[in-house]
């Protein structure tokens, strides 16, 4: 089971180690998204959570009972196709390969199932023709 959940630490539990906790403590994988985490602020990290059902519901109530607020991430990139002009730059800071030109046709094709809603596309597209929804 994966579940994507975004974290927020309060100022107080940013420096625990959570990602080892649910590794060693309930045997889950937590591939970070993105991470905002700084000492003595408030910190954000996208996770997905990779495991058996049961433990990552476990895991995300010790979170909640450590004072980090867990909420579920259903951001996902969105491309206007009306107004994406497929100049490519989008694909040069794209990490998983997700946005691609077509040798063929010249085209940008967007594979969702690679992206991990890094968000690296949205000011580099020149146009704005990329952006999230909930």
């Amino acid at each position: 089971m994966k579940k994507r959940v975004t974290l927020t630490f309060p100022q107080d539990t940013v420096q625990m180690p959570v990602t080892y906790r649910l590794a060693k403590d309930f045997n889950i994988a937590a591939n970070i998204i993105r991470a905002q985490v700084a000492p003595n602020q408030v910190g954000k990290l996208v996770v997905e959570l990779q495991g058996d059902i049961d433990a990552i519901e476990m895991a995300l109530e010790w979170m909640k009972g450590k004072g980090i607020l867990v909420s579920l991430a259903s951001k996902e990139i969105v491309i206007n196709e009306d107004i994406c002009v497929d100049c490519g730059l989008c694909t040069g800071v794209c990490p998983t390969g997700a946005l691609l030109l077509d040798p063929q046709t010249f085209r940008l094709k967007f594979t969702r199932q690679k992206c991990v809603v890094c968000e690296q596309c949205l000011p580099a597209c020149p146009v704005q023709a990329i952006a999230t929804n909930f």
